[in-house]
């Protein structure tokens, strides 16, 4: 059997939105992932007594002043909480689309038998 023009196109789109959310998901675990080595890098560096440490840049690791790296892991741990934010309203959003165009293809395909 072969589907109606109007319901192929609205599978088609059905298909790019679960696309989108499959990208959002995956670039959501992927902040999340380095939201928690931030987090872990200001852990440690919380234990350490010393008012320098080393910092990887590229290559090589730099020798920086405690507080500097801290404040710099804090904002990218404030920046990156945001993003997740960002990303979660992304999800529900298409989650809802989702779900209206799978409402609305059920509806439309009895009527296309």
């Amino acid at each position: 059997m072969e589907l109606p023009p109007q319901i192929q196109a609205q599978l088609m789109q059905l298909q790019q939105l679960q696309q989108q959310l499959q990208m959002i998901l995956m670039q959501k675990q992927s902040v999340e992932t380095e939201l928690k080595e931030c987090k872990k890098a200001l852990e440690e560096l919380e234990k350490s007594t010393s008012d320098d440490v080393y910092k990887l840049v590229g290559g090589l690791f730099i020798k920086r002043k405690k507080e500097e790296v801290k404040k710099e892991l804090e904002e990218k741990v404030e920046t990156l909480e945001l993003r997740i934010k960002t990303l979660e309203k992304q999800e529900e959003k298409l989650q809802a689309r989702l779900k209206e165009l799978q409402e609305k293809i059920q509806k439309m395909i009895p009527t296309a038998q």
